[in-house]
């Protein structure tokens, strides 16, 4: 089977948009916290992490098109300053209902069963139930003007994790973490481990 461009054109708009999306793979599935100038607390579950560097320790996130008011978005920009948490599989009900689009004055740490858990140099609420908690520093917004989406690019501040995770190398075991995988809109797993392999050399 071949797929045109301009069939993809030609999908219907929510078929298209899970056909494109999930055809992406599977990606880290990443909870977002962030908190308002007016101390309003917000919880998005994003699939777009991107690591852009390790010397400065660098991680970007795409946002949508500003649509529709974009909470997440909006308070990064105003605080510069948001949590990134990885939470284990068996919190995926509750992960995904930080998707739902609440109004900017309902929390969706309450209304999705998630914990806020803060650290006192950072303003904004990291997930209590998180088993990796990132704080992130805002440091530059790239617009995509091809659609109009938003590449966010963050410095990582602290991390909190088991020290158990980290491997004599320094690789971070997610496997062994448990950690929420996504795939498109609504469907999530649990990674399986077969094996590392040492740097490749010709």
């Amino acid at each position: 089977m071949i797929i045109s461009k301009e069939t993809i054109s030609d999908f219907e708009q929510r078929y298209r948009t899970a056909f494109i999306n999930s055809l992406a793979g599977f990606r880290q599935a990443v909870l977002v916290g962030t908190k308002s100038k007016d101390g309003l607390t917000n919880l998005a579950i994003f699939n777009s992490l991107i690591h852009l560097g390790a010397n400065p320790a660098l991680f970007g996130l795409i946002s949508r098109p500003e649509k529709v008011p974009r909470d997440t978005l909006k308070n990064i920009l105003e605080t510069r300053e948001y949590t990134l948490n990885l939470v284990q599989h068996s919190y995926y009900k509750h992960a995904h209902k930080t998707s739902a689009r609440y109004p900017s004055d309902v929390s969706e740490f309450e209304q999705a069963g998630f914990s806020e858990y803060y650290h006192e140099a950072y303003y904004p609420p990291f997930v209590g139930e998180a088993i990796i908690k990132i704080a992130m520093k805002f440091e530059e917004k790239i617009d995509i003007t091809i659609n109009n989406t938003v590449l966010i690019i963050g410095s990582i501040q602290q991390i909190e994790l088991d020290e158990a995770l980290i491997e004599a190398d320094g690789f971070v075991n997610l496997h062994a973490a448990k950690v929420l995988i996504s795939q498109g809109l609504d469907a999530y797993f649990v990674s399986e481990s077969i094996g590392r392999l040492p740097y490749a050399k010709p």
